[in-house]
């Protein structure tokens, strides 16, 4: 059988993961568009970096992992349209259960959703969460309390995991972008930001440049500006002489007397 090519081999991924994706970002976070949202940044993210994705030993959790950091992003409450929930459900079952998520801190509710609703086991959910495994049987203890609490019906963790897994096995409410139109936008944002870089170090260098040729090459100390002291006029050198004092310094000027005979007294 001949090797797929790296567009077949992302196209196959994204095939295979892309909705089960859709449907986890969808319960860490409520809103619809963000769960579309998170998952095409994703596999744009793995196709720019697919040399390393592509011998991942677990390529689907590379790009898991991608989108639910993208999807529990604190950034995405300043943007007016993922500020609020979509919604809920017309289910009362899975709008109960949504509810409950999202009364969750962000990093307890990936938790429950990563061991309860995929099944990986508690190193490695501790693994993608980036904590330790102690926190992460802490988180999901909690996440297991409260959910029991505020859903109806709730028995266990086997009945969790059952309502946990349903949603992510079926076919995705909305239709995601074609794999190609993923690594088309992800190659022309990859460019982009290229681009910027690119203009920015220029400008950078620019103004680096212009700032050696133009600072000086001394220091030049600045004289403070003159200040009003006791309601007495600054001025700005000695004062201006008065007519006797003119007079004096002609006087003085015309008939110096040096000599002895201003130290000596003389004899009468």
């Amino acid at each position: 059988m001949p090797a797929l090519t790296p567009e077949e081999a992302f196209d196959a991924l994204y095939a295979y993961a892309a909705p089960a994706l859709a449907h986890q970002t969808y319960l860490l976070t409520g809103r619809r568009a963000l769960s579309r949202e998170s998952v095409e940044r994703a596999f744009q993210q793995a196709w720019q970096r697919w040399p390393e994705v592509a011998v991942d030993p677990d390529p689907v959790g590379w790009v898991r992992a991608a989108a639910h950091e993208y999807a529990l992003s604190p950034w995405h409450r300043l943007r007016r349209a993922h500020r609020h929930p979509d919604t809920p459900p017309a289910g009362a079952d899975r709008r109960a259960l949504l509810s409950a998520l999202l009364e969750l801190p962000p990093p307890y509710r990936r938790t429950v959703l990563l061991y309860d609703g995929l099944g990986l086991d508690l190193p490695d959910t501790a693994a993608e969460t980036e904590a330790s495994t102690p926190a992460a049987a802490h988180r999901l203890l909690h996440a297991r309390t409260v959910l029991g609490k505020r859903v109806p019906g709730l028995a266990g963790p086997e009945d969790l995991h059952r309502r946990l897994s349903a949603p992510v096995t079926e076919a995705p409410t909305a239709e995601l972008p074609a794999a190609r139109s993923v690594r088309t936008g992800g190659e022309h944002r990859a460019r982009a930001w290229t681009r910027a870089v690119v203009c920015a170090t220029a400008v950078l260098v620019a103004m680096t440049g212009f700032t050696v040729v133009t600072a000086p090459t001394r220091y030049i100390p600045v004289n403070a500006p003159g200040e009003s002291v006791g309601g007495v006029p600054v001025r700005g050198g000695p004062e201006k002489l008065r007519p006797e004092d003119l007079e004096l310094r002609d006087k003085l000027r015309s008939e110096p007397h040096p000599g002895p005979e201003r130290l000596v007294p003389v004899p009468g």
